[in-house]
C-alpha cells in the first residue's frame, strides 16, 4: 500500500475501527471525508485523485424515511460526481453496503440505489468497484439505539438494567475489526487461538441477551465471565468499552485474620490465561501500546502508580491513581492505549492478567504513546 485510504464517515463507528485497524496495520492515517468535501466535489476530486483504495462509509441508519433515504443518496451522489471530476481516478471505490440492500424499506432501498450510483461512476472513471454487503456489525464504542442491537443491550446491561426483546430473530453478527479488514482488503490482525473461526456468528436477539447479561453478572465484581470462543471475547470487550470509564477501578476485598491478609486479584469462569508481574522504579513508565483483542487486567500490589489510558484516534487521558494499599482493578479497554507510571518513591509492584497466552508471533500489541 503506497498511499493512505481515503474514507468518508470516518468520524462514524466503522470509521474509527478503520481507522484503528490502519494504525495497527502501521499504514498512513486515512484521508478523511467530511461534509464540507463532501459538498465540495472539486475539494473531494482532489482528495481522491491518485487514491489506491476509497472507502464509502457515510450513510444513515436510523430516523425519518425521507432523511434515511437522502442520508445514503446523497453523500453516494456527492462521491460519485467527484470521481468523474478525477484526473488520476482512484484504483478502487469500495462501497460498506449492507445485506439488506433491495429489502424494501427506505434504508435497504436507498442503500441498493447507492450501490448503483457508486457503480456507474466508478466504471466510467476506470476505477474497480466493490459492494460489500456487510451483515449486522458490533464492536467497541457502537452507538446505543443505532449502530447496532449489540450496543444497545451492552449500553442498558452497563447501566444497571435489564435488556429487553420486543422480537425474537436471527442475526448474523460480524465484529467491526472483521468489517474494517474486509472493505480495507486484508487480513485482521490474528489473535492467539481464534485460527479458523468464522467471520460471522450466528445467533438469535434472545441468545445474545442472555450471554450478555451472564457476562454483565459476573463482571460487575470483577470476576471474569466464561470466555469460551473468540466471539465471546470481542463481545465482552464490547460491553467493556460501555463500562469505560465510570465502573473502574473495582475494589478488591481483603480477608483478614491473625496471619494478614488475602485477596483475590482475578476470579476466571472457565477459562485461564496468563499471568506475571512486574517492579518498576520510581519514575519510570511501562505500556505504550494498545491491543485489539486482549483482555488484560492491573493491579498494583505494591507501591503507588498512575494509570493513563487515551483511546485510539482520540485526544483526552483518563488517569487513575492506584496503589497497594488499597487495592483495585483496572482492567484495559481494547484499542484503548495505556501505560503505568511509578509515581511513588519505592519500587512498583504490579500484577497482570491477560485472557491468553503470549504468543511472539501474534503479540496483539501495537507500540503508541498515550501522550
Amino acid at each position: 500500500m503506497t498511499t493512505a485510504p481515503v474514507v468518508t464517515g470516518s468520524d462514524g463507528f466503522l470509521g474509527w475501527h478503520v481507522g484503528v485497524l490502519a494504525r495497527a496495520l502501521g499504514w498512513p492515517e486515512p484521508v478523511a471525508v467530511g461534509r464540507d468535501a463532501l459538498a465540495d466535489p472539486d475539494q473531494l476530486a482532489r482528495k481522491l485523485n491518485g487514491a489506491n483504495r476509497v472507502l464509502h462509509l457515510a450513510g444513515a441508519n436510523r430516523g425519518h424515511p425521507d432523511e434515511v433515504s437522502a442520508g445514503n443518496l446523497a453523500p453516494a451522489r456527492a462521491l460519485a460526481d467527484a470521481l468523474r471530476r478525477c484526473a488520476a481516478p482512484p484504483r478502487a471505490v469500495v462501497f460498506a453496503n449492507s445485506v439488506q440492500a433491495g429489502n424494501g424499506t427506505p434504508y435497504g432501498e436507498s442503500k441498493a440505489a447507492a450501490a448503483e450510483v457508486l457503480r456507474e461512476a466508478a466504471t466510467h472513471a476506470g476505477s474497480a468497484f466493490e459492494d460489500i454487503r456487510l451483515p449486522n456489525v458490533f464492536g467497541e464504542h457502537g452507538r446505543p439505539f443505532y449502530n447496532s442491537v449489540v450496543a444497545t443491550f451492552c449500553k442498558i446491561l452497563a447501566a444497571g438494567g435489564s435488556p429487553g426483546i420486543h422480537e425474537d430473530r436471527k442475526l448474523n453478527l460480524l465484529h467491526a475489526t472483521d468489517a474494517a479488514a474486509v472493505l480495507l482488503g486484508v487480513e485482521a490482525p490474528a489473535t492467539p487461538g481464534c485460527g479458523g473461526v468464522p467471520l460471522v456468528h450466528r445467533c438469535t436477539v434472545t441468545d445474545l441477551a442472555g450471554r450478555l447479561t451472564r457476562f454483565s453478572e459476573s463482571y460487575r465484581t470483577g470476576d471474569i465471565p466464561v470466555l469460551s470462543s473468540h466471539f465471546d471475547v470481542r463481545l465482552f470487550n464490547t460491553y467493556r468499552s460501555h463500562c469505560f470509564p465510570g465502573h473502574y477501578p473495582i475494589r478488591l476485598s481483603t480477608r483478614s485474620d491473625a496471619r494478614g491478609g488475602l485477596t483475590e486479584a482475578v476470579k476466571v469462569h472457565g477459562g485461564g490465561g496468563q499471568v506475571f508481574f512486574s517492579s518498576t522504579r520510581p519514575g519510570v513508565t511501562r505500556g505504550d501500546h494498545f491491543h485489539m483483542a486482549k483482555v488484560e487486567r492491573f493491579v498494583v500490589l505494591r507501591g503507588a502508580a498512575e494509570i493513563a489510558l487515551r483511546r485510539a484516534l482520540h485526544a483526552d487521558v483518563v488517569r487513575f491513581r492506584v496503589s497497594g494499599t488499597e487495592p483495585v482493578v483496572v482492567d484495559m479497554p481494547t484499542m484503548w492505549i495505556h501505560n503505568i507510571t511509578n509515581v511513588g518513591d519505592t519500587e512498583l509492584l504490579t500484577l497482570f492478567w491477560s485472557n491468553d497466552l503470549f504468543d511472539p508471533a501474534r503479540p496483539d500489541t501495537y507500540p503508541e504513546a498515550v501522550e
